[in-house]
């Protein structure tokens, strides 16, 4: 028997069910104190636990910039009522509020770029829902919308109830009706003049807990092997990568802004460069190309890889022939702050496929087809930009049970400043997927935080449909 074990029965006897917080404050002792003992009572079937999680909902940043600008679709539309064209739209209309305009079915895009309204909405009551916020409208959105565009931010706490079972009321905790011999009883020679109950050796007693993979594992194993059945190899690297092969390389000028320390890990000390033909040749593409100095200085800092095209771009520059099908599953880093979608640590899934004859077509057949082996019936895609591949494009799939299209991460034909000075080839087909949040909804999980926790409880329970 551990310590607490009787004081616990005792109060769980008076009030039959009660949080594990509360009860830490009555018996005036810590939470981390009561594990044990409550899960010595819950195996001894004596008590239950509960998890009751109480959702409240936070209003971000970005959406408390909406509630006295509206959002920018809710300015589309009116903009759409005034005869305005795509061309007079601002910057976010045109980059978010044409997306999310569209997709509500308030306007179409006619010839010419002009906005044609398809709906009646008051601009009242377009700017009194701006300005209701956090308060979920589902007229126009709905709550899984808002927290996906990063309006809504939503905080999930979690209590632990622990509740008196039959068992628990009939148990006998004074020394003259033990029943169970413990090492405490044999310490405080407590056994002495005791009458114990005959151990029952046929009593069917609970299986311990074997170890089982992680979900994360489980979904690398499910990519690596699709990707074997498609004829790919595994690209392998450090996570430590130096400036140049994570960005120099990839045609990423020196004083992009996604280089500086609110956006990167950079570490002490630097790391070497490849061969001087290489360099050379990287070096002659940045001064050509974006007309500014390179330096070799910066190409050497040491960086946490924020990307695994690093490793694309290190089997590019050592390719001996072609074509090669390269893939790799691995950790990045981005100094970005953390919720409930982003992490500062996290997976990326990364391809290419070098060879003469690759074509974009052949792209979207590749991506396809490795959706479609992980279950995903329904992709399409939609063109974007990304730096170092043009054309580029976004895929999404469909989720049945969510009824809707989430984005699953970008892909492209690696620009000649890219593939040329590393390899001497073009075309180069690439791709760069993420790994938890598909992982996320097929598994029903809302915070990307939960797959890292290291929740004994939920790990036990989890199941990966992959």
């Amino acid at each position: 028997m551990y310590k607490y074990e009787p004081e616990i029965l005792d109060y769980l006897k008076k009030s039959h069910k009660i949080g594990i917080v509360e009860l830490a404050q009555a018996l005036e002792v810590s939470q981390d104190a009561l594990m044990r003992p409550t899960a010595s009572l819950e195996e001894k079937g004596y008590l239950v636990k509960q998890i009751n999680s109480d959702s409240k909902f936070n209003i971000s940043e970005e959406g408390r910039k909406y509630k006295s600008s509206m959002f920018p679709e809710c300015r589309v539309l009116l903009n759409a009522m005034n005869g305005k064209t795509v061309a007079e739209l601002s910057e976010d209309e045109k980059r978010f509020g044409l997306k999310w305009a569209k997709k509500k079915g308030w306007i179409e895009v006619a010839d010419g770029g002009k906005l044609i309204p398809k709906t009646k909405l008051l601009e009242s009551e377009l700017s009194a829902f701006s300005s209701n916020l956090p308060q979920i409208n589902d007229l126009f959105y709905s709550k899984d919308e808002l927290i996906e565009r990063g309006i809504l931010i939503e905080n999930i706490e979690k209590q632990t109830l622990l509740e008196i079972t039959p068992a628990g009321l009939k148990a006998e905790l004074s020394i003259d009706g033990i029943t169970t011999l413990t090492s405490e009883i044999l310490r405080t020679k407590k056994w002495k003049g005791a009458k114990f109950k005959p151990y029952d050796i046929t009593i069917p007693a609970k299986n311990a807990e074997l170890g089982r993979l992680h979900p994360i594992t489980i979904a690398m194993n499910r990519i690596r092997r699709v990707f074997a059945d498609l004829g790919f190899e595994e690209m392998q690297g450090d996570y430590i990568q130096s400036a140049f092969w994570n960005f120099d390389a990839l045609f990423q000028p020196q004083d992009h802004p996604a280089r500086e320390l609110a956006d990167t890990f950079y570490l002490e000390g630097e790391e070497p460069l490849p061969e001087k033909k290489l360099v050379s040749r990287i070096k002659e593409v940045h001064e050509k190309g974006w007309l500014s100095r390179w330096e070799e200085k910066e190409a050497k800092r040491r960086v946490l890889r924020t990307h695994t095209t690093a490793l694309s771009a290190r089997y590019l520059a050592n390719m001996k022939t072609q074509p090669k099908k390269y893939f790799s599953i691995g950790r990045v880093f981005r100094n970005e702050a953390t919720d409930f979608k982003h992490l500062a640590e996290f997976c990326q899934v990364e391809g290419i496929i070098a060879s003469e004859k690759a074509n974009f077509r052949e792209l979207l057949g590749i991506l396809k087809e490795f959706y479609r082996k992980l279950g995903f019936e329904e992709i399409r895609f939609r063109p974007s930009f990304f730096p170092y591949t043009e054309p580029s494009l976004e895929i999404e799939c469909y989720f049945k049970d969510r009824k809707k299209w989430i984005e699953m991460g970008g892909a492209g034909v690696m620009r000649p400043e890219v593939s040329i000075p590393l390899a001497d080839t073009y075309p180069v087909l690439a791709w760069g997927l993420s790994l938890e949040r598909p992982l996320m909804l097929l598994m029903g999980v809302n915070d990307i935080r939960t797959f890292y926790k290291n929740d004994l409880d939920w790990l036990e329970k989890s199941r990966v449909s992959l």
